[in-house]
Protein backbone atom coordinates (compact mmCIF):
# COMPACT_ATOMS: atom_id res chain seq x y z
CA UNK A 1 0.00 0.00 0.00
CA UNK A 2 1.51 3.37 -1.01
CA UNK A 3 2.06 6.59 1.74
CA UNK A 4 -1.05 8.11 -0.17
CA UNK A 5 -3.23 5.18 0.42
CA UNK A 6 -1.94 4.82 3.56
CA UNK A 7 -2.84 8.29 4.71
CA UNK A 8 -6.33 8.33 3.42
CA UNK A 9 -7.05 4.77 5.22
CA UNK A 10 -5.47 6.67 8.41
CA UNK A 11 -7.57 10.08 7.70
CA UNK A 12 -11.36 7.48 7.14
CA UNK A 13 -10.69 5.46 10.58
CA UNK A 14 -9.67 8.54 12.28
CA UNK A 15 -12.82 10.17 11.36
CA UNK A 16 -14.76 6.94 11.69
CA UNK A 17 -13.76 6.76 15.34
CA UNK A 18 -14.29 10.23 16.06
CA UNK A 19 -17.44 10.60 14.65
CA UNK A 20 -19.33 7.17 16.96
CA UNK A 21 -17.71 8.51 19.80
CA UNK A 22 -19.10 11.95 19.07
CA UNK A 23 -22.21 10.66 18.09
CA UNK A 24 -22.85 8.42 21.57
CA UNK A 25 -21.55 11.34 24.01
CA UNK A 26 -23.79 13.71 22.41
CA UNK A 27 -26.45 11.54 22.65
CA UNK A 28 -25.92 10.65 26.42
CA UNK A 29 -25.92 14.55 27.35
CA UNK A 30 -29.38 15.37 25.09
CA UNK A 31 -31.46 12.06 26.39
CA UNK A 32 -29.78 11.82 30.44
CA UNK A 33 -32.07 14.59 31.89
CA UNK A 34 -30.16 13.56 35.57
CA UNK A 35 -26.86 14.53 33.70
CA UNK A 36 -27.27 17.36 31.09
CA UNK A 37 -29.97 20.21 29.97
CA UNK A 38 -31.79 18.93 27.14
CA UNK A 39 -31.18 21.84 25.18
CA UNK A 40 -29.34 20.62 21.82
CA UNK A 41 -28.02 24.10 20.51
CA UNK A 42 -26.83 25.41 23.58
CA UNK A 43 -24.87 21.92 24.01
CA UNK A 44 -23.60 22.30 20.13
CA UNK A 45 -22.54 26.55 20.99
CA UNK A 46 -20.67 25.40 23.70
CA UNK A 47 -18.48 22.55 21.83
CA UNK A 48 -18.06 24.97 18.94
CA UNK A 49 -17.39 27.40 21.68
CA UNK A 50 -14.21 24.76 22.63
CA UNK A 51 -13.18 24.25 19.66
CA UNK A 52 -12.13 28.41 18.80
CA UNK A 53 -10.48 27.91 22.22
CA UNK A 54 -8.39 24.92 20.65
CA UNK A 55 -7.65 26.32 17.93
CA UNK A 56 -6.59 29.47 19.48
CA UNK A 57 -4.15 27.62 21.74
CA UNK A 58 -2.93 25.04 19.21
CA UNK A 59 -2.02 28.36 17.35
CA UNK A 60 0.37 29.72 19.88
CA UNK A 61 2.04 26.70 20.35
CA UNK A 62 2.02 26.46 16.42
CA UNK A 63 4.00 30.18 16.25
CA UNK A 64 6.24 29.03 18.89
CA UNK A 65 7.27 25.59 17.31
CA UNK A 66 7.75 27.65 13.63
CA UNK A 67 10.12 30.18 15.05
CA UNK A 68 12.05 27.01 17.01
CA UNK A 69 12.09 25.25 13.56
CA UNK A 70 13.22 28.00 11.80
CA UNK A 71 16.03 29.20 14.40
CA UNK A 72 17.05 25.22 14.07
CA UNK A 73 17.07 25.22 10.04
CA UNK A 74 18.74 28.49 9.99
CA UNK A 75 21.73 26.51 12.26
CA UNK A 76 21.81 23.72 10.20
CA UNK A 77 22.10 25.71 6.84
CA UNK A 78 25.06 27.72 8.84
CA UNK A 79 26.70 24.24 9.67
CA UNK A 80 26.16 22.39 6.15
CA UNK A 81 29.61 24.88 4.84
CA UNK A 82 31.99 23.11 2.45
CA UNK A 83 35.84 23.84 3.58
CA UNK A 84 36.39 25.96 1.41
CA UNK A 85 33.75 28.49 2.74
CA UNK A 86 31.35 28.31 0.11
CA UNK A 87 27.59 27.35 1.68
CA UNK A 88 25.15 25.04 0.13
CA UNK A 89 22.40 26.16 -1.97
CA UNK A 90 20.08 23.49 -0.84
CA UNK A 91 20.61 23.04 3.07
CA UNK A 92 18.75 19.78 4.52
CA UNK A 93 15.26 20.28 5.07
CA UNK A 94 14.05 19.49 8.71
CA UNK A 95 10.62 17.69 8.97
CA UNK A 96 8.13 20.15 10.41
CA UNK A 97 6.43 19.12 14.36
CA UNK A 98 3.22 18.19 14.60
CA UNK A 99 2.81 21.55 16.23
CA UNK A 100 4.22 23.44 13.32
CA UNK A 101 1.18 22.55 11.19
CA UNK A 102 -1.32 25.18 12.92
CA UNK A 103 -1.29 28.81 11.90
CA UNK A 104 -1.80 31.77 14.22
CA UNK A 105 -5.03 32.12 15.70
CA UNK A 106 -6.17 35.37 14.13
CA UNK A 107 -9.52 37.11 12.67
CA UNK A 108 -10.32 38.95 9.98
CA UNK A 109 -13.33 40.34 10.16
CA UNK A 110 -13.27 40.40 5.67
CA UNK A 111 -12.69 36.73 5.53
CA UNK A 112 -15.00 35.83 8.38
CA UNK A 113 -17.60 37.23 5.65
CA UNK A 114 -16.23 35.42 2.83
CA UNK A 115 -16.71 32.50 5.22
CA UNK A 116 -20.17 33.00 6.70
CA UNK A 117 -21.95 31.04 3.54
CA UNK A 118 -20.12 28.11 4.66
CA UNK A 119 -21.08 28.96 8.45
CA UNK A 120 -24.29 29.15 8.05
CA UNK A 121 -24.76 25.63 6.65
CA UNK A 122 -22.66 24.57 9.63
CA UNK A 123 -24.65 25.61 12.17
CA UNK A 124 -28.05 24.39 10.17
CA UNK A 125 -26.07 20.89 9.96
CA UNK A 126 -25.33 20.62 13.40
CA UNK A 127 -28.05 21.86 14.54
CA UNK A 128 -30.29 19.30 12.85
CA UNK A 129 -28.53 16.55 13.45
CA UNK A 130 -28.44 17.10 16.72
CA UNK A 131 -32.31 17.75 17.18
CA UNK A 132 -32.47 14.55 14.85
CA UNK A 133 -29.86 12.67 17.39
CA UNK A 134 -32.61 13.83 20.16
CA UNK A 135 -35.57 12.57 19.09
CA UNK A 136 -34.46 9.03 17.42
CA UNK A 137 -33.51 6.19 18.57
CA UNK A 138 -29.54 5.84 17.78
CA UNK A 139 -30.14 2.74 15.75
CA UNK A 140 -32.31 5.18 13.79
CA UNK A 141 -30.13 7.51 13.47
CA UNK A 142 -27.82 6.74 10.17
CA UNK A 143 -31.45 5.84 8.51
CA UNK A 144 -32.50 9.09 9.05
CA UNK A 145 -29.56 10.74 7.81
CA UNK A 146 -29.32 8.77 5.10
CA UNK A 147 -30.17 10.63 2.05
CA UNK A 148 -26.75 12.54 2.16
CA UNK A 149 -25.64 11.22 -1.32
CA UNK A 150 -29.19 11.58 -3.13
CA UNK A 151 -28.85 15.61 -2.26
CA UNK A 152 -25.50 15.17 -3.37
CA UNK A 153 -26.53 14.19 -7.04
CA UNK A 154 -29.42 16.37 -7.19
CA UNK A 155 -26.87 19.05 -6.40
CA UNK A 156 -24.84 18.15 -8.57
CA UNK A 157 -27.60 18.46 -11.45
CA UNK A 158 -29.32 21.97 -10.16
CA UNK A 159 -26.05 23.72 -9.51
CA UNK A 160 -23.58 22.34 -11.88
CA UNK A 161 -25.55 20.66 -14.37
CA UNK A 162 -24.12 18.04 -13.95
CA UNK A 163 -25.92 14.49 -14.86
CA UNK A 164 -26.63 11.00 -13.36
CA UNK A 165 -26.32 7.47 -15.01
CA UNK A 166 -29.23 5.44 -14.79
CA UNK A 167 -26.97 3.33 -12.70
CA UNK A 168 -26.90 5.60 -10.11
CA UNK A 169 -30.25 6.78 -10.63
CA UNK A 170 -30.90 2.93 -9.36
CA UNK A 171 -28.36 2.77 -6.31
CA UNK A 172 -29.62 5.91 -5.23
CA UNK A 173 -33.70 4.19 -5.23
CA UNK A 174 -32.76 1.45 -3.39
CA UNK A 175 -31.06 3.49 -0.21
CA UNK A 176 -34.29 5.71 -0.60
CA UNK A 177 -36.29 2.04 -0.47
CA UNK A 178 -34.29 1.46 2.58
CA UNK A 179 -34.91 4.78 3.95
CA UNK A 180 -38.78 4.42 3.66
CA UNK A 181 -38.59 0.57 5.39
CA UNK A 182 -36.54 1.53 8.13
CA UNK A 183 -38.48 4.23 9.32
CA UNK A 184 -41.47 1.80 8.36
CA UNK A 185 -39.93 -0.78 11.37
CA UNK A 186 -38.86 2.05 14.10
CA UNK A 187 -40.83 1.39 17.34
CA UNK A 188 -40.39 4.80 18.90
CA UNK A 189 -41.02 6.39 15.21
CA UNK A 190 -40.32 10.41 15.81
CA UNK A 191 -42.09 12.24 12.54
CA UNK A 192 -39.69 15.39 13.83
CA UNK A 193 -36.65 14.10 14.67
CA UNK A 194 -37.05 12.13 11.10
CA UNK A 195 -37.37 15.37 9.32
CA UNK A 196 -34.66 16.94 10.70
CA UNK A 197 -32.66 13.92 9.74
CA UNK A 198 -33.72 14.13 6.21
CA UNK A 199 -32.76 18.09 6.72
CA UNK A 200 -29.50 17.35 8.01
CA UNK A 201 -28.81 15.40 5.13
CA UNK A 202 -29.22 18.01 2.79
CA UNK A 203 -26.86 20.41 4.99
CA UNK A 204 -24.54 17.44 4.99
CA UNK A 205 -24.42 17.56 1.20
CA UNK A 206 -24.10 21.20 0.73
CA UNK A 207 -21.21 21.32 3.44
CA UNK A 208 -18.60 19.23 1.59
CA UNK A 209 -19.71 21.67 -1.17
CA UNK A 210 -18.43 25.14 0.43
CA UNK A 211 -16.11 24.02 2.21
CA UNK A 212 -13.80 22.66 -0.72
CA UNK A 213 -15.23 26.47 -1.74
CA UNK A 214 -13.94 27.90 1.24
CA UNK A 215 -10.87 26.17 1.86
CA UNK A 216 -8.72 28.62 -1.21
CA UNK A 217 -10.47 31.68 1.05
CA UNK A 218 -8.23 31.17 4.02
CA UNK A 219 -4.94 29.83 1.58
CA UNK A 220 -6.17 26.11 1.33
CA UNK A 221 -5.33 25.97 5.29
CA UNK A 222 -8.02 23.38 7.42
CA UNK A 223 -7.18 24.42 10.05
CA UNK A 224 -8.07 28.44 9.68
CA UNK A 225 -11.00 27.65 8.25
CA UNK A 226 -11.61 25.28 11.14
CA UNK A 227 -10.71 28.74 13.38
CA UNK A 228 -13.11 31.09 11.41
CA UNK A 229 -16.49 28.81 10.87
CA UNK A 230 -16.47 28.18 14.73
CA UNK A 231 -16.25 32.05 15.75
CA UNK A 232 -19.19 32.75 13.08
CA UNK A 233 -21.01 29.46 13.87
CA UNK A 234 -20.26 30.82 17.96
CA UNK A 235 -22.55 34.46 16.73
CA UNK A 236 -25.15 32.54 14.79
CA UNK A 237 -25.93 29.92 17.58
CA UNK A 238 -26.47 33.12 20.11
CA UNK A 239 -30.23 34.57 19.09
CA UNK A 240 -30.93 30.70 18.23
CA UNK A 241 -30.43 29.73 21.81
CA UNK A 242 -32.08 32.82 23.38
CA UNK A 243 -35.28 32.23 21.01
CA UNK A 244 -35.74 28.50 21.10
CA UNK A 245 -33.81 27.45 24.23
CA UNK A 246 -33.93 29.97 26.82
CA UNK A 247 -36.65 28.74 28.91
CA UNK A 248 -35.32 25.19 29.15
CA UNK A 249 -32.00 26.62 30.22
CA UNK A 250 -33.57 28.24 33.38
CA UNK A 251 -35.84 25.89 34.06
CA UNK A 252 -32.44 23.54 34.47
CA UNK A 253 -30.28 26.55 35.92
CA UNK A 254 -29.27 24.28 39.03
CA UNK A 255 -27.13 22.13 35.91
CA UNK A 256 -25.34 24.97 35.80
CA UNK A 257 -23.47 24.84 39.02
CA UNK A 258 -22.58 21.55 38.26
CA UNK A 259 -18.92 20.01 37.80
CA UNK A 260 -20.28 16.42 36.19
CA UNK A 261 -22.24 18.10 33.70
CA UNK A 262 -19.30 20.71 33.00
CA UNK A 263 -16.64 17.93 32.67
CA UNK A 264 -19.13 16.00 30.09
CA UNK A 265 -19.49 19.43 28.05
CA UNK A 266 -15.92 19.49 27.84
CA UNK A 267 -15.35 16.36 26.82
CA UNK A 268 -17.98 16.46 24.05
CA UNK A 269 -16.18 19.95 22.91
CA UNK A 270 -13.03 18.33 22.47
CA UNK A 271 -14.37 15.55 20.48
CA UNK A 272 -16.61 18.41 18.52
CA UNK A 273 -13.13 20.26 17.97
CA UNK A 274 -11.95 17.16 16.59
CA UNK A 275 -15.21 16.12 14.89
CA UNK A 276 -14.53 19.29 12.93
CA UNK A 277 -10.66 18.71 11.78
CA UNK A 278 -11.06 15.08 10.47
CA UNK A 279 -14.36 16.19 8.16
CA UNK A 280 -12.13 18.93 6.56
CA UNK A 281 -9.18 16.07 7.23
CA UNK A 282 -11.15 13.67 5.10
CA UNK A 283 -13.12 15.88 2.57
CA UNK A 284 -9.71 17.31 1.58
CA UNK A 285 -7.93 14.04 0.97
CA UNK A 286 -10.76 12.25 -0.82
CA UNK A 287 -13.43 14.34 -1.94
CA UNK A 288 -17.16 15.67 -1.32
CA UNK A 289 -18.84 13.21 -2.58
CA UNK A 290 -16.45 10.01 -1.12
CA UNK A 291 -16.71 12.03 2.40
CA UNK A 292 -20.55 11.75 2.60
CA UNK A 293 -20.20 7.89 0.97
CA UNK A 294 -17.63 7.18 4.34
CA UNK A 295 -20.11 9.18 6.74
CA UNK A 296 -23.04 6.83 4.93
CA UNK A 297 -21.52 3.79 5.39
CA UNK A 298 -19.68 5.00 9.27
CA UNK A 299 -23.53 5.38 10.04
CA UNK A 300 -24.32 1.77 9.21
CA UNK A 301 -21.78 0.37 11.96
CA UNK A 302 -22.70 2.65 14.42
CA UNK A 303 -26.52 1.89 14.17
CA UNK A 304 -25.66 -1.74 14.47
CA UNK A 305 -23.54 -1.25 17.38
CA UNK A 306 -26.29 0.79 19.16
CA UNK A 307 -28.32 -2.21 18.84
CA UNK A 308 -25.86 -3.68 21.69
CA UNK A 309 -24.85 -0.38 23.56
CA UNK A 310 -28.29 1.41 24.01
CA UNK A 311 -30.64 -1.68 23.70
CA UNK A 312 -32.80 0.07 20.46
CA UNK A 313 -35.44 -2.56 20.05
CA UNK A 314 -34.64 -3.86 16.73
CA UNK A 315 -37.26 -5.72 14.21
CA UNK A 316 -37.11 -7.06 11.49
CA UNK A 317 -37.81 -4.00 9.22
CA UNK A 318 -35.59 -1.67 10.85
CA UNK A 319 -32.51 -3.81 10.43
CA UNK A 320 -33.50 -4.87 6.52
CA UNK A 321 -33.95 -1.30 6.60
CA UNK A 322 -30.43 -0.41 7.39
CA UNK A 323 -28.57 -2.86 5.19
CA UNK A 324 -30.76 -1.80 2.35
CA UNK A 325 -29.54 1.70 3.12
CA UNK A 326 -25.50 -0.06 3.67
CA UNK A 327 -25.80 -1.68 0.10
CA UNK A 328 -27.21 0.96 -2.02
CA UNK A 329 -24.37 3.44 -0.79
CA UNK A 330 -21.82 0.91 -1.67
CA UNK A 331 -23.54 0.13 -4.79
CA UNK A 332 -23.50 3.97 -5.54
CA UNK A 333 -19.88 3.71 -4.51
CA UNK A 334 -18.70 1.23 -6.98
CA UNK A 335 -20.75 2.68 -9.86
CA UNK A 336 -19.03 6.37 -9.13
CA UNK A 337 -15.45 4.53 -8.67
CA UNK A 338 -16.65 2.74 -12.03
CA UNK A 339 -17.84 5.67 -13.93
CA UNK A 340 -14.75 7.72 -12.76
CA UNK A 341 -11.81 5.50 -13.62
CA UNK A 342 -13.93 5.08 -17.44
CA UNK A 343 -13.96 9.05 -17.55
CA UNK A 344 -10.12 9.19 -16.73
CA UNK A 345 -9.06 6.55 -19.53
CA UNK A 346 -7.92 8.29 -22.40
CA UNK A 347 -9.08 7.49 -25.74
CA UNK A 348 -6.83 5.77 -27.85
CA UNK A 349 -4.95 7.45 -30.76
CA UNK A 350 -6.27 5.84 -34.58
CA UNK A 351 -3.22 3.81 -36.04
CA UNK A 352 -2.62 6.38 -39.48
CA UNK A 353 -2.13 4.95 -42.76
CA UNK A 354 1.31 5.21 -42.76
CA UNK A 355 1.61 3.25 -40.03
CA UNK A 356 0.33 0.12 -41.15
Amino acid sequence: MTDDKMYIASVVATYWFVSISMVYLNKVLMSNEALSIPAPIFITWYQCVCTVIICWVAGKIGERAQAMEAAQYQSVSQSEEVADGQQRSQPKALKPGFFAQFPKAEYSVGTGRKVLPLSLVFVGMITLNNVCLKLVEVSFYNVARSLTIVFNVLFSYVMLRIPSSTNTILCLLVVIVGFLIGGKGEINFSMVGTIAGVCSSLFVSLNSIFTKKMLPVVDDNHWRLTYYNNINACVLFVPLMLYFEMSIIKEHSAKLASGVFWSAMTVAGFFGFSIGIVTVLQIKATSPLSHNISGTAKAALQSLMAFGIWGNPATVMGVVGIFIVLGGSLSYTVVKMNENAAFRVPSRPQQSEEGT
